[in-house]
């Protein structure tokens, strides 16, 4: 069959290769087409844009690309109509994506499948009735989205497990490098355990997080203090923050240097959650500006009861969330000083870590993705009622 799959950002083409190798292992005659990136080039097929061409942030960056944006929208359009594919594959970036299935609703049969649902969750909430219209089937990564969108929106999804637990759990099926071994191809002392700082994976992160996080850590001598270096961020801007410091930076390796911590201080996003799977004890910290404000619009505005993924999924506070007007450092410190051995909320947190994996499961995502897929356009070309995924 033929596959179109449009992502927009470097974590929707690192999902998508892994989707197409899957759709590959299943469907011999596989064929893609694709908005994407080197990932996905990698497995094959034809890319006809890379994302970077496409992935802009933010409101001026967008006005000021609103044509180039505009450009690659309708041409697009026009590419899916004329290869006419079995099926479009959108994977996450709502705001092209949603556009596009509009679009192919409207003016085509082609059935239209969303890998990565869009958080509306979150926010945009009034999305839900673009979903329902225009999207065909939904499958997501998360297992609260179940009910969000079955039970508040009688809108059936797929949950098909979650590609953070597949990519721990991999890399700790391989993984076998001992803590001295660490230290010694980094340069780290063996001495001391080793509290890990991931603070982000922007500038502006880093920026408003960092220095806070590093006078915590200061408050814990007994540590070695290890800044977790993201892949897209130049050394020279680390060193702005930790020359004439104690912290040592390690870079492109937060899968190694998790499995090696103690604790660690994160700010929000994935970290949190790859941090629960790598069972190291956590406080999120998250410095944002007029932080009253932010804390008045978190409580009476946003619908979300809390902003990591650990949280969100266990639906309670596991992890502290220190943000807005909680950002201070002795609010963080005393929240890790319980964290560490002997603390009296190590155990407890360790605990929901457990159950945190049990609620994830086992299931491979992008395998089971893609033995829906196919079972699902498998039933639509035959018309049995009866399948609807293959075994």
């Amino acid at each position: 069959m033929r596959y179109y799959l449009i992502v927009g950002e470097a974590s929707g083409d690192l999902h998508a290769s892994h989707l197409m190798r899957s759709l590959q292992a299943i469907d011999q005659s596989a064929d893609f087409r694709f908005f994407g990136g080197d990932l996905m080039t990698a497995v094959g097929g034809t890319r006809v844009k890379h994302f970077k061409e496409m992935a802009y942030m933010g409101f001026i960056p967008v006005l000021l690309h609103l044509r180039t944006i505009f450009r690659n929208m309708s041409f697009c359009k026009k590419d899916i109509v004329e290869w006419a594919p079995d099926v479009v594959i959108l994977v996450d970036y709502p705001g092209f994506n949603l556009n596009i299935a509009k679009f192919l609703k409207q003016n085509t049969t082609i059935p239209v499948y969303y890998y990565i649902s869009p958080k509306i969750w979150a926010w945009k909430e009034y999305r839900i009735k673009n979903i329902k219209r225009d999207v065909d089937e939904l499958f997501s990564i998360l297992p609260f989205e179940v009910n969000f969108f079955e039970q508040k929106h009688h809108y059936p999804i797929h949950y098909v497990g979650n590609p953070t637990a597949d990519e721990v759990r991999n890399f700790l099926s391989t993984y076998h490098e001992g803590f001295e071994q660490f230290c010694q191809t980094h340069n780290l002392p063996t001495d001391r355990p080793i509290l890990a700082l991931l603070a982000g994976s922007r500038t502006q992160e880093i920026k408003d997080n960092l220095p806070a996080m590093m006078q915590v850590a200061a408050r814990f001598p007994q540590y070695q203090v290890v800044l977790a270096g993201a892949p897209s961020i130049a050394d020279e801007y680390y060193q702005r923050f930790i020359d004439g410091t104690q912290v040592r930076l390690v870079k492109n390796k937060t899968y190694p240097l998790l499995a090696h911590s103690t604790a660690a201080l994160v700010t929000s996003g994935t970290a949190t959650l790859e941090t629960a799977l790598f069972n190291v004890p956590q406080v999120v910290c998250y410095k944002t500006p007029v932080p009253r404000l932010i804390r008045f619009a978190f409580n009476h505005i946003i619908k979300v009861n809390y902003i990591s993924l650990v949280n969100l999924i266990m639906d309670r506070e596991v992890v502290s969330e220190l943000f807005a007007d909680r950002f201070t450092v002795d609010n963080i410190s005393n929240c890790l000083q319980a964290l560490l051995p002997g603390g009296e909320l190590r155990q407890q947190m360790l605990d929901n870590y457990a159950q945190l994996r049990h609620i994830l499961g086992s299931d491979v995502a992008s395998d089971n993705a893609a033995k829906m897929m196919v079972g699902l356009l498998k039933k639509s070309e035959t018309g049995d009622k009866n399948v609807t995924a293959l075994n």
